[in-house]
C-alpha cells in the first residue's frame, strides 16, 4: 500500500500570512489579494491559480482532505503543531502530503471504510482550494469563528503554516522510506476522520419508523 508513495518533499521555511500592515516589496499595499498571492508564491513556494478569488494548486506541495469541521476537529490531535489546517463555512481542509489523494481509496479499503458513504472529499493533482487569507477568530461555544475583516464564507486559516517549521515535514503521510518518524501518520488520521464522519451521518440521518 505505502510502496507507491516515495516522496521526500522539500519546502522553504513558511511564514505567517501577511497581516494588514505587511507590505511585501513590489506588491501594491492597497491590494490584500496581491499581497497574499506574493506570500504564497514567493515566501512559501506554493503554486497559485490565475484569477480571483485566489486559489492554491493542490497535488504539487500538498493534497487536501475536505471534511465536515466537526469531524476534522476530532482529528486535530493526530496532526503536528505545524500542520496547516483551513476552514471554510462548515468544512475543514486538512493539508496532507502530496500524493495522498491517489492513496486514499486503497487506505480506506484497507481500513474497511470503502463500503460506507462518508462525507469526505480529497483534492489532489489538478485540483485547487480557495486560499485562506487570515486566521479565524477564537472559537465561540465550541464553534469556529471568522477572521477579523474576513468575508462571510471565505476560507481562513485555523492553523496557518508556521514560521519555524518546514510545512512538508509536518504534513500527514503514509509510512515511507526516509519519512518514518518525520510526519504524522496519514492512516491514523484517515481512520479518525472516517469514524467521525460516520457518526455525523448516523446522527443526522432521519429515524425510520415502521
Amino acid at each position: 500500500m505505502a510502496g507507491s508513495v516515495r516522496r521526500n518533499l522539500s519546502l522553504p521555511l513558511p511564514r505567517r500570512p501577511p497581516g494588514p500592515d505587511a507590505e511585501p516589496p513590489c506588491v501594491p499595499a492597497a491590494d490584500p489579494a496581491a499581497r497574499a498571492r506574493y506570500w504564497y508564491e514567493n515566501e512559501l513556494g506554493w503554486a497559485t491559480v490565475p484569477g480571483r478569488p485566489l486559489r492554491l494548486l493542490t497535488g504539487v506541495r500538498f493534497d487536501v482532505l475536505d471534511v465536515p469541521a466537526e469531524a476534522g476537529a476530532g482529528a486535530l490531535r493526530h496532526l503536528a503543531p505545524g500542520s496547516p489546517v483551513a476552514l471554510q463555512g462548515g468544512r475543514m481542509r486538512l493539508l496532507v502530503a502530496a500524493g495522498s489523494a491517489e492513496e486514499l481509496p486503497e487506505v480506506l479499503d484497507w481500513l474497511e471504510w470503502s463500503a460506507v458513504a462518508l462525507d469526505l472529499g480529497v483534492l489532489g493533482a489538478g485540483g485547487s482550494m480557495e486560499a485562506p487569507v487570515a486566521p479565524p477568530a477564537p472559537a465561540v461555544a465550541g464553534g469556529f469563528g471568522e477572521g477579523p475583516g474576513s468575508v462571510q464564507g471565505a476560507a481562513v486559516w485555523l492553523r496557518p503554516p508556521g514560521p519555524e517549521r518546514e510545512a512538508g515535514a509536518s504534513l500527514p503521510a503514509l509510512p515511507a522510506v526516509g519519512r518514518e518518524g518525520s510526519a504524522p501518520d496519514l492512516v491514523r488520521l484517515l481512520d479518525t476522520v472516517a469514524v467521525r464522519c460516520h457518526r455525523l451521518r448516523l446522527r443526522n440521518q432521519p429515524l425510520a419508523f415502521s
